[in-house]
């Protein structure tokens, strides 16, 4: 069997020279990878108390409801600004070219929950750190934030000390 590295595609010099990107779409259009991947991130949640799971807009979506479905816990998504229907809390962050905004329904966590983030790719942190806040805002606390890959040259794992974060892929650059 592949290890889930071998499913990821990695792109020199894109966006710009210098940078390899690491293409999840490599891993989502393999049954077996994508299998793996999910299996590999729900297997860091072992032994662990949650009630809820909570993903990222988009890809965050594509990892955590079938984590949550196979847990049987319900799934909370966390979009960007102005797509969610009902009341929202909302927190922005920083980004290299500016700012973002993401938000939650005010009624999607109760206080006391106990949360898992769920996302793909933890890179400076910056929208994990403003998903954090929501949950928090909201009364729940986060117990675990799982990645599929992390960038470890970005330092998104210093910026969400405090937090117990897991990736099942760790490269060391940017």
């Amino acid at each position: 069997m592949k290890k889930i590295e071998e499913y990821v595609r990695s792109i020199p010099d894109f966006p710009e020279p210098g940078i390899i990107f690491r293409d999840i779409t490599s891993v989502l259009q393999d049954a077996d990878g994508l299998q793996l991947a999910i299996n590999s991130m729900q297997d860091c949640l072992k032994d662990l108390d949650v009630d809820v799971i909570a993903g990222t807009e988009s890809r965050g979506f594509i990892f955590g409801v079938p984590i949550a479905y196979n847990l049987h816990k319900p799934f909370v998504p966390i979009r960007k600004k102005g797509k969610l229907p009902c009341e929202t809390v909302s927190a922005s962050y920083e980004l290299e070219y500016g700012s973002a905004e993401i938000e939650m329904h005010k009624d999607s966590i109760k206080p006391g929950q106990k949360v898992v983030i769920i996302d793909d790719l933890i890179a400076t942190g910056g929208t994990i750190e403003a998903a954090i806040k929501l949950v928090e805002q909201l009364g729940g606390e986060v117990v675990k934030v799982v990645f599929l890959m992390e960038l470890a040259g970005l330092k998104g794992r210093e910026r969400l000390k405090g937090y117990d974060v897991a990736s099942v892929i760790c490269y060391d650059g940017k």
